[in-house]
């Protein structure tokens, strides 16, 4: 496999990722999960009342104090805007939950840019996949403690700072997706980051560009359940590469 070394056209590639994080209803206006149950009941930042039901997120909202509720059923994936505010859908593994975005959250109002490694070349490596054994498992932890199990997709074996790593991967539409941390972490850069990695070419070679790597949701807002880094993703080396901290003060920086 030939891994392209070339800069990238970063200014696009920060420009678009700006506007899914800081749009109106972007990553950092997220205020609320509300994880329901059979029990109609309201929730702080929803209007109306709110439950679970028959796999869908149900509700029942007054336009005005004297107008009759007006009901209005989700599906996991599926929003709704009322007045300023975006209702969302959610299912963990069964769980349902009613997220609520709003554009004045104080996550998205305070937010000045992202700040990030300069890009660099000698962050882009190769390394090779090994898929996992038919019918192994593994089990993904989230930020708020709940695991659930999964099938294993299996490692990327790399080299970073000298150091061989083998990085679990989950499956994406384009390729792979790895949860980091490194020796950055909670020093000058978020406490974990995703790193996207492309699919392998026929012999199971891949580009592992720590350039790509970005922060989680819940570096912005923390309503988020974010997976956290398997043991073996966590590296003892600094990954000088890919975005580090939300940046609440100054102009959207690179340093």
């Amino acid at each position: 496999m030939t891994i392209s070394t070339s800069a990238p056209d970063l200014q696009a590639q920060r420009e678009s990722r700006w506007r899914a994080v800081a749009g109106e209803y972007g990553i950092a206006s997220l205020v609320h999960t509300h994880w329901l149950d059979r029990g109609f009941r309201s929730y702080a930042g929803a209007p109306g009342t709110w439950a679970a039901r028959n796999d869908q997120v149900v509700g029942f909202i007054r336009s005005t104090p004297d107008a009759a509720p007006q009901s209005i059923s989700l599906a996991p994936g599926d929003d709704i805007l009322v007045g300023t505010q975006r209702l969302r859908a959610i299912n963990r593994d069964g769980a349902l939950a009613l997220r609520v975005f709003d554009p004045d959250a104080v996550t998205r109002t305070q937010l000045r840019g992202i700040h990030a490694f300069p890009w660099s070349a000698e962050w882009v490596l190769p390394g090779r996949f090994l898929p996992a054994a038919d019918g192994e498992n593994r089990v993904v932890r989230s930020v708020d403690g709940y695991e659930r199990e999964e099938p294993a997709v299996g490692v990327i074996a790399v080299e970073v700072a000298g150091e061989p790593v083998q990085l679990t991967v989950s499956r994406t539409a384009n390729g792979f997706s790895a949860v980091i941390a490194d020796a950055t972490s909670d020093d000058d850069a978020y406490r974990f980051r995703f790193l996207p990695i492309d699919a392998p070419d026929a012999d199971g070679q891949v580009a592992v560009d720590f350039n790509r790597a970005f922060l989680p949701p819940c570096a912005f807002s923390d309503q988020y359940v974010c997976p956290l880094p398997p043991a073996g993703n966590r590296l003892s080396v600094r990954v000088e590469a890919g975005e580090r901290i939300p940046d609440r003060e100054s102009v959207l920086s690179d340093t």
